[in-house]
């Protein structure tokens, strides 16, 4: 036998080994109870697998699941302590199942009830009108592997029973999550709104004691709409719309239903005002009008229906049950965990009145003049139409795009092979941490005293402050020095302070004017953490987990995405939804009906606030600039420049920035290889670390040192297309 066949062999062993260890790990309580029965501590279990104690903690409350290697090694520890330690399992419940290739968010089993389906691992006996996803009339689909939930199922709250959500498909049959198919009746879009309120038992309880439960999202496929009698597309294509007249309308009406503003396109909402304070209200998303853009949600429209039931149903169990784009979403996420009201008892009446939250932002507010957009009537009242702003009118917080002029380049660093991207995971979430940002309207003060814990907009002169010419500026987008006066966002000018303070410059801050804000909080705090949580329990699917080597680290995230493409599909919705909430919050008009310095309807959500956009931004690019230079610090021989802002040459500094991504130039090809590290092989502090947390980096792509030359003289940007493709198509 040869040694190639050798090599196959043994890796066809490997694969058949891996597979029976999926199949023999036991329940989560059963893994703790083994564990305990055999005298272990979780930091004993930890060192044997090489693992954190919060991994073997996660594995034991079924929060995460291990993946080869080390899940082998769990199965051959957990099989020798059953041997030694036999007794009855802690749980008995059956596995759940999901789609083959799509994330399953795992349900209970639900009492069997008449015209409704069991789950696929339903006891014998189970009513004849029941069936599973197995045994769909739809032709086609796959029967789901049965695996075990990667998250501990919680209390269900009965209303709920069956999920968050449903796929509905021509046949009839109602995809939900976890592998359950329900027989819907329904023939026309009215008829199945009271049978979604009256049978489906579908949607999600509120995320705030003061808050709202969340409404039943029906999924529309191309052939459910077609026996619904909706069109394949909309001829209403700039208002993205059915028409007033359609039948489909006129059954919503007859039936006693509305619409909202919006009317009925890709994402509808069709309700009746609330009855003894029950929401009667269901959401549609219709997938040939576009529901699911591909820029958050890739191909999730092609798979079949049960598949996209596991993808949405494990994003509406993370995130939150879609509700429009994933911008819309996420800004809807932050009302269901703030919500601005709550019912209070006036004590002259003893009546229930609806109160404000503390810590909420409870009613819309107008922006700062240098705060508004062009459009806004503020900007209209103060400038003619098409007046091009100053950055002394006007506040512009926004992400670095800046390459370094190539003649800068030192021979040391055109003696580099490689041209190495590093990019920071989820910056933005990460600038939100612990923010403090305004929650009432701004008061307008003159000469005012700078106060780092005030947030607002501050006119202020930076360009004093002289940055090494071969690092990008932090106080503009562009990187290039101020040339006077300009409004910054809080973060920005404490950031100057920091630097003044740090290195010694000879420079004083005296802003001339402000818009601040007396009420502030760290409103976006519960926003950052479940978003946060949704964030690493999907890589944790994809095999990415903290505490991980950064050489394994980087080798699984070379490969992460093909781990398991349904969960790569929740991941980037987790991530668009993320840039896009921030972005939306300065929601600008739209449509071409729009008219110079009118209102237009965002403007009267309490979450329209530019002021809070622009200080999240700011944060993330002084956090990116702060580690740059903790970064050229740690590379370079001499001790920390005072008096001045300008380093060795052979510091490292980047060539270019993108966002939340920065270009080095190295003569390894992987970002271990040339970030500092201390004595002892540790990151430098302050600098950038590799690793899958919210503010870590990860390896964004390497190229060869002509090629970012030669973008740099053509005045491209590296950074951009640093992976091979362009950032704006990978929705970076």
């Amino acid at each position: 036998m040869s040694h190639e066949q050798d090599k196959l062999f043994a890796s066809v062993d490997a694969l058949l080994e891996q597979a029976a260890a999926q199949d023999d790990l036991p329940d989560p309580g059963e893994r703790k109870r083994l564990r305990e029965a055999g005298g272990l501590s979780q930091d004993q279990v930890a060192r044997a697998l090489s693992v954190r104690r919060e991994t073997i903690t996660g594995w034991e409350s079924g929060r995460t699941e291990p993946r080869p290697p080390k899940r082998a090694a769990y199965v051959r520890l957990l099989d020798g302590l059953a041997a030694r330690n036999p007794g009855q399992p802690t749980s008995s419940n059956p596995r759940v199942p999901e789609a083959s290739t799509g994330p399953a968010a795992p349900q209970p089993e639900p009492a069997p009830a008449p015209a409704v389906a069991a789950p696929v691992a339903a006891p014998p006996g189970s009513p004849s009108t029941t069936r599973t996803a197995a045994t769909s009339r739809r032709p086609g689909v796959k029967k789901p592997v049965a695996k075990k939930p990667t998250v501990a199922p919680a209390a269900v709250d009965p209303r709920f029973a069956h999920g968050r959500l449903g796929v509905l498909d021509g046949d009839g049959s109602l995809y939900c999550a976890g592998g359950l198919v329900l027989d819907c009746p329904a023939t026309n879009v009215a008829s199945l709104v009271d049978w979604t309120l009256s049978e489906a038992k579908l949607g999600t309880p509120r995320l705030h004691r003061n808050g709202k439960d969340g409404d039943p999202l029906i999924v529309i496929t191309a052939a459910a709409a077609e026996h619904l009698g909706l069109p394949a597309t909309l001829e209403d294509r700039r208002g993205l719309r059915l028409a007033e007249d359609h039948k489909v309308l006129k059954q919503i009406t007859k039936a006693k239903w509305q619409l909202t503003r919006r009317g009925f396109g890709p994402w509808a909402r069709v309700y009746r005002p609330a009855a003894g304070g029950q929401r009667q209200c269901v959401q549609f998303a219709i997938l040939p009008w576009g529901a699911l853009d591909t820029r958050s949600w890739g191909n999730a429209d092609q798979l079949p229906p049960a598949e996209l039931a596991a993808v949405l149903g494990t994003y509406a169990q993370r995130v939150i049950t879609p509700r429009g784009s994933t911008a819309v979403s996420g800004l809807e996420l932050m009302t269901a965990l703030r919500p601005p009201t709550r019912a209070v008892k006036d004590e002259t009446t003893g009546a229930w009145v609806s109160g404000p939250v503390a810590g909420s932002l409870t009613e819309a507010v107008d922006p700062a003049p240098p705060e508004a957009p062009s459009e806004h009537p503020i900007v209209a009242s103060l400038f003619p139409r098409h007046h091009e702003r100053t950055p002394a009118d006007v506040l512009e917080e926004e992400a670095f795009e800046w390459i370094r002029d190539p003649q800068l380049l030192t021979d040391a660093e055109c003696a580099k092979k490689y041209a190495v991207g590093i990019d920071v995971n989820t910056a933005f979430l990460a600038a939100a941490n612990r923010l403090n940002v305004g929650l009432s309207e701004p008061l307008h003060v003159t000469a005012p005293v700078f106060d780092k814990t005030v947030p607002g907009s501050w006119l202020i002169d930076l360009s004093t402050i002289e940055m090494d010419p071969r690092l990008a500026n932090p106080f503009t987008p562009h990187g290039t020095r101020p040339t006077g006066p300009a409004w910054y966002a809080t973060p920005t000018v404490a950031y100057a302070q920091e630097l003044i303070d740090t290195y010694q410059l000879p420079v004083t801050l005296t802003p001339i004017q402000a818009w601040i804000r007396t009420a502030s909080g760290p409103y976006l705090d519960p926003w950052y953490k479940h978003l946060s949580d949704a964030y690493k329990a999907t890589m944790a699917d994809l095999g990415i987990e903290s505490g991980m080597e950064e050489n394994d680290f980087l080798t699984a995230m070379a490969t992460h995405k093909r781990h398991d493409p349904g969960m790569a599909i929740v991941l980037s919705a987790i991530k668009s939804t993320i840039k896009g909430s921030i972005g939306k919050l300065r929601e600008r008009p739209q449509g071409a009906s729009h008219k110079y310095g009118e209102r237009w309807p965002a403007l009267e959500r309490p979450t329209w606030r530019p002021d809070i956009r622009a200080a999240v931004i700011a944060a993330a690019r002084v956090n990116m600039h702060r580690k740059l230079i903790k970064t050229a610090l740690a590379s370079q021989t001499s001790p920390a420049p005072v008096g001045h802002l300008r380093f060795d040459e052979d510091a490292l500094l980047p060539v270019a920035l993108l966002s939340d991504c920065a270009v080095f130039l190295a003569d390894d090809p992987s970002p271990y290889g040339f970030l500092p590290r201390t004595a002892d092989g540790k990151p430098a502090p302050g600098g950038f670390r590799l690793g899958v947390s919210p503010g870590m980096v990860k390896h964004e792509g390497t190229q060869e040192f002509m090629w970012a030359a030669q973008m740099l003289d053509q005045g491209h940007n590296p950074a951009r297309h640093i992976k091979g493709t362009d950032a704006a198509d990978d929705g970076e």
